[in-house]
Formats: C-alpha cells, sequence, structure tokens
C-alpha cells in the first residue's frame, strides 16, 4: 500500500497548502503555512517513506489491546473540534475508563492526516470531503464514526464587498480543496454567474471569475486585513474574529445554504474500528456525550476552549468563541438578510453526532462536480450509495446516542433519516 498526497501536477503544490513545492521556507513566519520541516515531512508521504509511515502507525496500534491503547487526539484550533476537546477537558474519555493524552494541535490538514497515518494520533476530526480523499483517493483505510458538529462555517468578505457579484476579478481563501467550503463556495459563485479559477499570482482574473487560494485559515484574517484576499470561506471562530476586529463581514453563513450539514467529523483507523471495537465504543461515547454537554454549556465551553482556559486548546480569546458557539445574534443576520432562510431556525454552530447517509450520498455527488486542483479521478468512479455504507460505521454512534437519552436529545429523527435540504 502506498499512502500519496495528490499533487497538482501544474504546480506542484499539496491539496491544503497554498505554497508551491519550489518554495521551501526557511521559517515559520512567512505566511504560507509551511516550513522546511513540513516540506521534508510531507515529501515521504509521495514515495517510499510512505510505507514506513504505515508500519510505524502498525505497530503503535498493536502495542495495545483492546482499553488500553490510550486516545491521541490530533485537531486544529477550530470550533469544529469542540467535541474532541470537550471530551478531554471535562475527563470523559477517563470516565470510560480510557487513558487520554494531551492533544495535539496541528496548523494544516495535511499534518493532521500525515500524524494520523503514521498513528502518531489516533482520534481526529476531518473534514468530511477530505475522508473521501484519504480513503479512496490514498486508499488508507479509516471510518467515520461520527459527526463532530453542524454548520459553523462562514463566507467572510472585505467591507467594500455588497454581494457576490462584487467577487468578480477578485481572489477568495479557501482551507482545503477537499472542502465543504469549497463545494459551498463554488455553487454559491456558479449561482451568482461567476466561474472559480485558480491563477498564479499576478495572471488577469477576468471580471466575472474569482481566484481561489488555499491558505492555512490562521492566516485569513490578516490576509483579508492586509487586501491580499477579498474574502475566505472557513470554519469559525475566524469569521467571528474578523467581524470583532472589523475587517471583514459575513456575506452568508454555510448553515444557511445546506441545511444542517457536517463540516468536520471524527476519523478513526479501520484497524481500530476492527480490532478494538470496545476502545471505539467508549471513544464515541465520551464524544457524545461531550456534544450533550456542549448543548446546555455554551458559554462554559467557550472558555475552555479559550486562550484563558486550563487547557488553553486554542489561541482564540472567549469573545471570539462565545460569539460562535453561544450567539444570540443570529436573529440580527436574519434581519439584514445574512441569512435567507429564517425558517430553518439554525444557530450559528450547533451540535449533533448522527452521520446521515444522506448527507455522505450528496457529498459525494456534490464534489464530482467541483473544481478541485490536483489529480481527483478517484472521485469519478464513486457510487454515492456505496460511499455512505463504506465510508461510514454508525453501529457506535447509534449506541452512544441511545445511552444518553436517543436521538430526541440532539433532535434526531427516531429513525436516523432525513432528507437533505439545499437552498441557495
Amino acid at each position: 500500500m502506498t499512502f500519496r498526497f495528490p499533487l497538482d501536477r501544474a504546480n506542484n503544490s499539496l491539496p491544503g497548502d497554498s505554497t508551491r513545492l519550489s518554495h521551501v521556507c526557511a521559517s515559520s513566519n512567512c505566511g504560507c503555512g509551511l516550513t522546511r520541516r513540513d516540506m521534508l515531512r510531507l515529501s515521504a508521504l509521495t514515495g517510499a517513506g510512505a510505507a514506513g509511515l504505515l508500519r510505524a502507525g502498525d505497530a503503535r496500534a498493536q502495542a495495545f489491546k483492546g482499553d488500553d491503547q490510550p486516545v491521541k487526539i490530533g485537531y486544529l484550533p477550530i470550533t469544529d473540534a469542540t467535541p474532541l476537546l470537550v471530551a478531554h477537558g471535562r475527563n470523559l474519555f477517563q470516565e470510560e475508563g480510557l487513558k487520554a493524552e494531551a492533544p495535539r494541535l496541528f496548523r494544516s490538514w495535511a499534518q493532521i492526516v500525515e500524524a494520523f497515518v503514521a498513528g502518531q494520533v489516533n482520534v481526529i476530526h476531518l473534514l468530511s470531503p477530505a475522508t473521501l480523499w484519504v480513503r479512496y483517493g490514498s486508499k488508507f483505510p479509516a471510518k467515520v464514526v461520527s459527526w463532530n458538529h453542524v454548520n459553523g462555517s462562514g463566507l467572510t468578505v472585505a467591507p467594500d464587498v455588497q454581494s457576490l457579484a462584487d467577487l468578480g476579478g477578485r481572489t477568495v481563501a479557501i482551507p482545503f480543496w477537499y472542502s465543504i467550503h469549497n463545494i459551498l463556495l463554488q455553487d454559491v459563485l456558479r449561482n451568482a454567474g461567476l466561474t472559480a479559477v485558480t491563477r498564479t499570482r499576478g495572471a488577469a482574473i477576468g471580471p466575472k471569475e474569482v481566484n481561489l487560494v488555499v491558505l492555512a485559515p490562521a492566516e485569513m484574517v490578516s490576509a483579508l486585513a492586509g487586501k491580499s484576499i477579498a474574502g475566505y470561506i472557513v470554519a469559525e471562530p475566524f469569521n467571528a474574529a474578523a467581524e470583532i476586529a472589523g475587517v471583514g463581514k459575513v456575506l452568508r453563513f454555510s448553515g444557511d445554504i445546506w441545511r444542517d450539514h457536517a463540516c468536520c467529523v471524527t476519523f478513526l483507523a479501520e484497524r481500530d474500528v476492527a480490532d478494538k471495537p470496545e476502545w471505539t465504543q467508549r471513544v464515541t461515547n465520551a464524544l457524545v456525550k461531550a456534544q450533550k454537554w456542549t448543548l446546555s454549556n455554551r458559554l462554559q465551553t467557550a472558555q475552555l476552549l479559550s486562550n484563558s482556559g486550563p487547557g488553553k486548546y486554542t489561541p482564540h480569546n472567549q469573545q471570539s468563541l462565545a460569539k460562535v458557539l453561544a450567539a444570540t445574534d443570529y436573529s440580527d443576520y436574519e434581519k439584514t438578510g445574512v441569512v435567507r432562510n429564517k425558517g430553518w431556525h439554525q444557530r450559528r454552530i450547533d451540535f449533533q453526532p448522527y452521520p446521515y447517509p444522506s448527507y455522505t450520498e450528496r457529498l459525494v455527488r456534490a464534489i464530482q462536480t467541483t473544481k478541485i486542483e490536483g489529480n481527483d479521478d478517484f472521485l469519478k468512479g464513486l457510487d454515492p450509495a456505496f460511499v455512505a455504507r463504506d465510508l461510514v460505521d454508525d453501529r457506535f454512534v447509534r449506541k452512544a446516542i441511545e445511552s444518553v437519552g436517543g436521538p430526541s436529545v440532539f433532535g434526531i429523527p427516531a429513525n436516523y433519516r432525513r432528507q437533505e435540504v439545499f437552498a441557495i
């Protein structure tokens, strides 16, 4: 088995980093999101080094039997990671009889996947479209066992942008090619008569074109403030941070386009799901309990995740996290027209753990018509119904949901089915 990051053959870039392979940084301060050390590690995944990483991951997994394996969380500092961090911060893994190491914060999606494949972390949150790339594009056996949240992302633009039409001829950042952000952005641009393109720096952009670039979430607010981009679509709290700083405004919320969609999901190696079902169940139990607690303790969650919290899990202050997790101003967005689907009665971010098959099927169909840099040939042959059965294992989350009171606790239909609602 080989594990390969799909390279964009036109410019030799990795699908989660805004840099070219020819641009290798000497420091982490250049703003590109990829250091020389990162470059060397990621390069190992495109060659024979991949086999070594896989063997290392297998050895780490086999070193522990059953519940003895510690929970090793890998995450990015976004609200999508909330259940993982709450479960750790409130000792919910320990309550399930598990050992848990301190969560490891990563800067990019490429880095977190690398660590996951190598077995350095074994419980991660990952962009739902990226799970397709990992399992089918790179052929690494892993399973989605639950959702981390619903909604929780937005399209933030410069103050002078009044509508999507104003983005014509300008540049907008996304966090990863394989992301719900890329899918939804291209859908709304297409609906507005605009075409998504990927132009090199300095190249001309037509008045009906929007140039897409991949940028690490942590770089987006400063890039918008510096006017190198006209907007970005990303997970929270980076949209709230731009609002608070006065450098940007939300033009649309992702959940106002695809109702109660997933962005990040909990991803486990298939070897752990198959060989350690008790461990997998206990991990999932803790994450479901974390989501239930978060629903009733939103301000406390903001404090727990903040840079002033005991675990200092994220670099964000409590104000920006509370604006997302405990939002009281959603009706204001409805009044100004930012939120168009008022009858959906949503929150800026919400939490429910069940991975609906209808979502996975719609996701596959959506990404098959989305422009993605790099070799995405594997997407063409994916059958949506097969992927919904093969990628997702919902046995554990169903048991966990039942153990905390059943589907109604999270507003899930009793039959665990729903119809996807999409309205641009």
